[in-house]
């Protein structure tokens, strides 16, 4: 992968969490019929629980869902693959320069770090649609709560 196209995206992921940390943010509530600081409250916990069980979305599970799963193995089957590749076409290339079993292992070795980049690219294409995915439950969700709290007379930014 060349480096216009790791930019790119790490670009797009960088995009992604900034709008999630700006969609996630909860819509502000103004008591427009001169509600108190206690009723404000009360609508919103009971606007809470209704959003929460007509979207199915819960705010305090959703923003806190775990990341996809990493560490040392991911990647394996792509560093595999990738040195597979590597040292078949190293051990072509190494016999026709005489030496097939150094060109294959040279080919292995640099399969292994081409598998490892795309490891780590699908994983940042997995972190980019789960923070999408989340964003778009959140946005599910606090339409539902401003609707609900809109009908209980406040207006809503």
């Amino acid at each position: 992968m060349n480096a216009k196209k790791v930019r790119a995206a790490c670009a797009i992921v960088m995009t992604v969490m900034a709008l999630d940390a700006i969609a996630q943010s909860k819509p502000i509530a103004y008591p427009s019929k001169g509600q108190s600081a206690q009723q404000q409250q009360k609508d919103d916990g009971a606007c809470y629980s209704w959003a929460k069980s007509n979207t199915g979305i819960d705010p305090a599970t959703a923003s806190a869902a775990p990341p996809p799963q990493g560490g040392p193995a991911v990647g394996g089957g792509e560093r595999v693959g990738g040195a597979a590749r590597g040292a078949a076409g190293g051990a072509v290339i190494g016999a026709i320069a005489g030496d097939a079993g150094k060109g294959a292992a040279i080919g292995a070795a640099a399969g292994t770090m081409g598998g490892g980049m795309r490891a780590r690219q699908n994983k940042r294409t997995q972190e980019a649609n789960a923070q999408a995915q989340s964003q778009g439950a959140m946005s599910t969700y606090y339409r539902a709560w401003a609707a609900c709290m809109q009908g209980r007379g406040y207006s809503i930014q």
